[in-house]
């Protein structure tokens, strides 16, 4: 096979969808806390979920001229909610059960415990392939 052929479509690695406990308040009958199912969400996908968290901010003293800001907190949640397959956070039922009317609402709702929403962001970063997560570059950046 030439090495051009190499990087066919047909030859890439599907990548399987992964699973993780969320939060512990929500178990099985046997007290088990449910996993939920996360898929890869694409380069693409990712640089839309970006984009829509990134606004311009004024530069001080420099008229017209503006900076990025990305929005750390909305673009985690967004990602996360693009990432899960079930429970389907898009779900118009599941989101009236719990009083909210968009996807990140309903997941900020069903993982509202702080601590298990960190371990959340964690899994789902490591497992879209970012090694760090971007929390830990975040901090890395202030020091």
């Amino acid at each position: 096979m030439s090495q051009f052929a190499q990087f066919m479509k047909a030859n890439k690695t599907l990548k399987e969808n992964g699973f993780y406990p969320a939060t512990k308040s929500l178990c099985d009958e046997k007290g088990n806390p449910l996993e939920w199912e996360f898929k890869h969400i694409s380069s693409k996908e990712n640089e839309e979920i970006r984009e829509n968290c990134t606004i311009d901010l004024p530069v001080t003293g420099k008229p017209n001229l503006y900076r990025p800001k990305l929005k750390s907190s909305l673009y985690i949640q967004r990602m996360i909610a693009a990432s899960v397959v079930a429970p389907d956070l898009f779900d118009s039922e599941l989101q009236d059960s719990y009083g909210v009317k968009t996807p990140e609402d309903l997941l900020m709702a069903m993982v509202d415990d702080p601590g298990e929403y960190n371990d959340l962001a964690a899994f789902v970063q490591k497992f879209q392939g970012f090694n760090v997560s971007f929390e830990d570059r975040v901090n890395e950046a202030k020091n």
